[in-house]
């Protein structure tokens, strides 16, 4: 008996290893907003694509924008104010820059629609970092937005895509492990707090949710789908964001999912789908295991592994540039009504915990 696969394979995905740096059609100019260390990560790994082409770079600061053009061989960099100081937001020139067809959005997450939304009605494909918004109101917002504009949204949960995580996924469906009864995740890590970081500063929408908890989600998600009872807990500092949070996922037929994410200490970053001749573990990251465990009965197991070429995202980068060459607005992998019905999820634990941002006051215009 086979169950159901509640997150899709890329169309793309041929083999547990699949080719993503060949071309596969006509090249896509890229845009990047924002010079962190994920656009950095994200960009290396998008200089690998044969289809490629770095066309625009947009930061804050003249500095950043032009040592990150430099560093990485895009064409044009842009920065807040211009050349004369007097200009619009970096970002704002980026997305007007008629030689950019597609905008990857790396700012903190209290940004995203704003940015998003000048992309989009600029006309311009977007991939946006996770948490795609703040909130539910203003995903949808968005979704609206590029589907009136005919222009390809994603939100970048790259977990999605990476070999292990699809093969886990593979093997849950062919029913190898029987049904799946519970799933328990995790991920965290001890971090400072300092109010000056964007992972703690509540304008920014800081807090371990939005950071973190779209990763062990995605293993009850793949396993479960979505849930129909969320039952949340945690720890809230006193500026207002989440150092942690747990996570009770109900589901019809009494499956569970404990999910727990962190900002206050070390744990194991694991995830375990337990069924009900066997199970899957991760051996290593949670969000990107290079190695499985899949256990039948109580002592039958096997391990299998998988290699990735540079950061881990070229499958997520694979999947926006076929999309576009292919004419898609959307990922079937990393759908747009998953995207809005996980913000939904998240403002239904931020209400149980006691969380409110900003944005949540103002509804996206």
């Amino acid at each position: 008996m086979t169950e159901p696969r509640h997150i899709i394979r890329p169309s793309w995905y041929t083999s547990d290893n699949p080719d993503t740096l060949s071309a596969t059609g006509t090249a896509l100019r890229w845009g990047v907003v924002a010079t962190g260390g994920i656009a950095h990560a994200v960009t290396a790994d998008l200089a690998l694509l044969e289809d490629v082409v770095l066309q625009a770079v947009s930061s804050r600061t003249r500095a950043k924008a032009e040592e990150f053009a430099a560093q990485f061989g895009f064409a044009a960099s842009y920065y807040d104010g211009g050349t004369d100081g007097a200009g619009p937001a970096g970002y704002e020139q980026l997305v007007q820059d008629p030689d950019v067809d597609v905008v990857y959005i790396a700012t903190p997450h209290a940004q995203h629609y704003q940015v998003a939304k000048a992309a989009l009605e600029a006309g311009k494909h977007v991939l946006c970092e996770k948490a795609l918004t703040i909130n539910a109101a203003e995903a949808r917002a968005l979704v609206e937005l590029a589907r009136a504009r005919g222009v390809f949204l994603m939100e970048a949960v790259w977990a999605r895509f990476v070999p292990g995580i699809q093969r886990a996924l593979d093997i849950i469906a062919s029913g190898e492990i029987g049904t799946v009864r519970w799933v328990r995740a995790d991920l965290g890590f001890p971090a400072p707090e300092d109010l000056s970081a964007r992972i703690w500063a509540p304008a920014d929408g800081g807090g371990a949710l939005l950071d973190l908890t779209v990763y062990p989600l995605l293993w009850a998600w793949g396993a479960l789908g979505a849930p129909t009872a969320v039952h949340a807990t945690g720890t809230v500092t006193d500026f207002g964001v989440d150092s942690q949070n747990a996570l009770t996922l109900d589901y019809d037929g009494g499956a569970q999912a404990q999910l727990m994410s962190y900002l206050s200490s070390f744990g194991p970053r694991a995830a375990v789908v337990s069924g009900i001749k066997g199970m899957i573990e991760t051996v290593g990251s949670v969000n990107n295991p290079r190695t499985i465990r899949i256990t039948t009965g109580w002592d039958t197991s096997r391990e299998e592994s998988f290699e990735e070429p540079g950061n881990g995202y070229t499958y997520q980068l694979r999947e926006v540039t076929r999309c576009i060459q292919s004419g898609l607005l959307e990922s079937p992998t990393m759908p747009l009504a998953d995207s809005v019905a996980i913000m939904d999820l998240f403002d239904g634990v931020r209400a149980q915990l006691g969380v409110v941002y900003a944005n949540d006051q103002v509804p996206p215009a």
